[in-house]
């Protein structure tokens, strides 16, 4: 691909700023992800990031024997563990976690907000050696697991608290997806304090409502296709489209996790076939440019204490490449596709390295061919 790397990372997770660290979240998320499987059996995940404060993420690669401790209950120190496997992806607010990204095994994971459903584990104190607060389930899967069997297994031997994230101060709600090379994927979520595993077949996740239920709502649309309807005749009336896209009229076209699903489900399925990695990655690109939120055109009436509107909108757009182990990304200030290739990175590497991404892009004028 025609795509530029990154500039060479530093080697230390820089400090985010204190007050980046104070803000809250809007109540409202729209993360977005989908799966495109190319030709030659390739696969790539790929998710939008909205948020309504900044998110300061940066792309990050965690180098195998990492030593981490994770964070139970009122903020004592839950399990502790050393990274089997090397990871890369982004991170947000500093922190030396993956929240989207994939492991030296091709094995990948998305955290999505998952609000008004997520309650996670009773925990009582004799579980403080296998908690893990939410937030850092992901990274969890990430350093520890080749399989999604080994994931699955993996979840019983650990408790998902309910813990309150400090800088946020409350518990975050979130759901995950897990993929593997071969784009078979589960979806996990906590909910009412039990642990549900969803196979996900079409390797699409929003956010709200369960993962199942997302599922089942497919069914109302039944109607749509991707070919034109033929004209229509009422007596002695014909009636014709008004043009392209006519198969699809009355897809939904709001910023809603339900709507989201739904389009994103018939769009990652309709896209002609890519033939190989590089253009699946280009592809989920295009497909999710739908998915875009302008900033200003999804709040909920909120500001932050200086009086500015806080508003949902897409931070920046991530794509994992399993089979050549590249994370792409792009952000709202720079739409240009940049990536890390981690299998030419130092996987035993003595600390975390970073990329960062923020930034604005050059505009510049074309030129001409002569």
């Amino acid at each position: 691909m025609g795509t530029p790397r990154f500039n060479a990372g530093t080697r230390c997770v820089s400090a985010v700023l204190a007050a980046a660290l104070a803000l809250v979240p809007a109540a409202a998320q729209a993360c977005t992800g989908i799966r495109l499987v190319a030709d030659d059996k390739s696969v790539v995940r790929a998710r939008t990031m909205e948020f309504g404060t900044e998110t300061h993420s940066n792309v990050i690669l965690v180098p195998r024997g990492y030593a981490r401790t994770a964070t139970a209950p009122d903020n004592a120190k839950g399990k502790s563990w050393t990274a089997k496997y090397a990871s890369v992806g982004m991170n947000m607010l500093g922190l030396p976690l993956v929240i989207d990204g994939f492991n030296e095994k091709g094995l990948s994971i998305g955290l999505f907000y998952f609000p008004g459903y997520a309650q996670y584990q009773d925990y009582a104190a004799a579980d403080q050696d296998k908690a893990i607060a939410p937030w850092e389930l992901g990274t969890y899967i990430l350093d520890n697991f080749a399989t999604l069997d080994e994931v699955k297994a993996g979840l019983s031997e650990v408790v998902v608290p309910n813990v309150e994230f400090a800088a946020w101060k409350f518990v975050p709600p979130v759901h995950y997806i897990v993929m593997d090379p071969s784009g078979t994927s589960i979806v996990i979520e906590y909910v009412n304090g039990t642990l549900n595993v969803h196979d996900n077949p079409i390797g699409v996740i929003t956010n709200s409502p369960t993962f199942d239920w997302h599922m089942t709502n497919l069914n109302n649309f039944v109607n749509l296709g991707l070919e034109n309807v033929p004209p229509n005749k009422l007596g002695s009336m014909t009636f014709n489209g008004f043009g392209q896209g006519t198969g699809l009229l009355g897809m939904p076209g709001d910023f809603t996790p339900p709507s989201r699903f739904v389009r994103a489900a018939i769009f990652s399925y309709g896209v002609l076939g890519s033939e190989t990695s590089d253009d699946a990655v280009l592809e989920a690109f295009h497909i999710l440019n739908n998915f875009d939120i302008p900033k200003g055109v999804a709040r909920d009436g909120e500001k932050d204490e200086d009086g500015n509107v806080i508003a949902d909108y897409t931070q920046w757009t991530g794509a994992s490449d399993l089979s050549k182990l590249r994370y792409f990304v792009r952000t709202y200030d720079n739409s240009a596709i940049r990536f890390v290739d981690m299998t030419k990175e130092t996987l035993d590497a003595a600390d975390i390295k970073v990329w960062p991404v923020e930034g604005d892009e050059s505009v510049e004028p074309l030129k001409p061919a002569r």
